[in-house]
């Protein structure tokens, strides 16, 4: 009868202890710029290039390619510390070419501005922890007299890679980021998991052991998923596949040696 109860206590202490380990596993961090959680001693200031390719597979001779470049620098507005990061989007016409430009705080990744060029169509917003508001000082903004309040302070959604980069990453971890499109739907928090790890191959048949960052959702009626690889080693946004009705999108991150196209159209 002793050795009953004894081995019915026993089951019980498995029990709690199984449970607390599987509810800690289960467990979200949500990123708050408050808590400043992101590591941005990481973000490495200098020209990242992403080749972005579609691929959908009823269309078996097609692919459709774009170039995104992003340059990350670090500046002095107004006595403050703050990345400016610029971007520009590629295409096979001038149709597909973005002009993006944002200035995020150095001590947080909190967004300042943020502006995006479409052909001769120009949005920019004024950002701040509270509310977001069309930049009056911006010749012919389409968003001029856009405003929008926010209950809680949120993150660039348009520099997704960057944030990634930043991310305290580790096994079974999941995070909730308030992300936020400028000009688009409120805010609202995303969820991306930790997958486990995978050794990929890169350029000259070296390998890069990676984090797996997932995340999945529906849109309109359908379902999409989304797998990021960041290096362990150098926090390094390396590759992402993306799945969407049918679709799939590809980014691979350039060698460094890859050319600066923006050095030849700027003489």
């Amino acid at each position: 009868m002793l050795t009953m109860k004894i081995s019915k206590y026993l089951s019980l202490i498995i029990i709690f202890f199984l449970t607390i380990s599987l509810s800690a596993k289960a467990q979200v961090d949500t990123i708050r710029l408050k808590d400043r959680r992101l590591n941005t001693s990481v973000l490495k200031p200098g020209l990242n290039q992403y080749l972005v390719y579609f691929q959908d597979p009823k269309k078996k001779t097609t692919l459709r390619f774009s170039l995104w470049l992003r340059n990350i620098q670090l500046q002095d507005r107004n006595g403050e510390k703050v990345f400016t990061i610029t971007q520009h989007w590629f295409g096979n016409d001038s149709t597909s070419y973005r002009y993006i430009y944002s200035i995020n705080k150095t001590s947080d990744f909190a967004p300042i501005y943020h502006s995006e060029t479409i052909g001769t169509k120009t949005k920019a917003y004024n950002w701040s922890a509270d509310k977001i508001i069309g930049a009056d000082s911006v010749a012919q903004n389409l968003q001029k007299s856009f405003s929008l309040d926010f209950k809680l302070p949120n993150f660039n959604w348009n520099l997704d890679i960057e944030t990634f980069e930043m991310l305290p990453l580790a096994e079974s971890k999941t995070f909730a980021i308030n992300f936020y499109d400028a000009g688009l739907d409120p805010p609202t928090y995303v969820n991306y998991k930790v997958a486990g790890s995978e050794v990929i191959q890169t350029i000259g048949n070296e390998k890069a052991d990676c984090w797996k960052l997932v995340t999945e959702g529906d849109y309109k009626g359908t379902h999409y998923s989304e797998t990021y690889w960041i290096s362990k080693k150098d926090h390094e946004f390396l590759k992402e596949e993306d799945s969407f009705n049918g679709t799939y999108r590809y980014k691979i991150k350039m060698p460094a040696n890859a050319p600066d196209l923006m050095v030849r159209f700027t003489k």
